[in-house]
């Protein structure tokens, strides 16, 4: 999609708003796991989440448009609207965000507290999706779509600095929601000439890029039921498919408790929060671990926003099976 210049441009505008984030080794991380594996701190980024870059690029780019903006809107589960949100407030626009009714309550705060209209409605993103392009003409404002080149080359500031940080990775453990995070580090990887493999991770409960993966072509599922909400996704989207397709090496499904248990391994091995979605790249690895050992692994933690009374509830869980720190 983009040069390896036109993607370091992009990194050196979104740096001045976000720091690069840290690629770390934590020893009682691989001890427990018995893998080497380099964590990407997204969850360090300002917003707690990679989509910020994202956001900022993609408000940049209306910026320098001729067209009247009177706003931007877009759906979202949390880390898009807050990411829209923060780069609206950046760029002097209004911000309108429809998350699905039962969404995280603590994210709605946020994106209310970082100037934007949050508005509920539908029973999941694509229902909240579907009301936001109806309004999106109704209210003369710009629909922010959930996959876009512009947030793509945004996003890609943190592959960036992953390939840059980490010489020679096997591979990288990537979370799908709908797309932005694993098609930046695929065209990251494509524009530097390397060989990693991209592995992108869902939740079992909502595997509808999985599915269309390996038949070749989109699927849509009927749920998308896991509580990780930024990977709750019912269908593809085409543009951000096309690129997964030729791109990744493969997708891996992980059910809820792996997700659980990942979440509450980040914690007791390394003291960071990981929200849902964020832990799957974890709960994946630990998953193939038989092609992942030896190699020279890397995985995204991709956001840290979780309702404390959640994360409060998944970390008193354990399972019998989990590893010892």
């Amino acid at each position: 999609m983009f040069t390896a210049r036109e993607l370091n441009d992009a990194a050196d505008f979104v740096h001045g708003y976000v720091a690069p984030t840290p690629a770390i080794r934590w020893p009682l991380l691989e001890r427990a796991t018995g893998l080497s594996i380099y964590v990407k701190h997204e969850n360090h980024t300002r917003l707690g989440a990679f989509k910020v870059r994202g956001g900022l690029t993609f408000c940049r780019y209306l910026s320098r448009s001729t067209q009247i903006i009177n706003g931007i809107i877009s759906a979202t589960r949390g880390n898009h609207g807050q990411s829209l949100a923060y780069a609206a407030s950046v760029f002097g626009m209004r911000a309108t965000i429809i998350v699905p009714f039962g969404n995280s309550c603590e994210k709605n705060a946020s994106m209310r507290a970082l100037g934007a209209d949050v508005i509920e409605q539908g029973d999941d993103f694509q229902d909240a999706a579907d009301f936001a392009r109806q309004k999106a003409v109704e209210d003369d404002l710009v629909m922010v779509p959930p996959f876009h080149p512009e947030l793509v080359r945004g996003v890609a500031s943190y592959g960036v600095e992953l390939f840059e940080a980490i010489e020679k990775l096997d591979r990288v453990y990537v979370p799908i929601g709908m797309g932005s995070g694993i098609c930046s580090l695929i065209t990251v990887r494509d524009a530097l000439g390397l060989k990693t493999d991209i592995i992108g991770v869902v939740a079992a409960g909502a595997d509808a890029v999985r599915q269309s993966f390996y038949k070749g072509e989109i699927c849509e599922t009927r749920t998308a039921v896991t509580f990780a909400d930024g990977v709750a996704c019912r269908k593809p989207d085409p543009a951000a498919f096309e690129i997964i397709k030729r791109g990744a090496s493969d997708i891996i499904a992980v059910s809820d408790n792996q997700i659980k248990q990942a979440m509450r391994l980040y914690f007791s091995a390394t003291h960071n929060l990981a929200e849902g979605a964020g832990a799957c790249a974890l709960a994946a690895v630990i998953a193939d671990k038989n092609r992942a050992i030896g190699k020279k692994n890397a995985i995204i933690l991709s956001g840290a926003n979780i309702d404390r009374d959640v994360y409060a509830e998944i970390l008193r869980e354990r399972n019998e099976d989990e590893p010892e720190i």
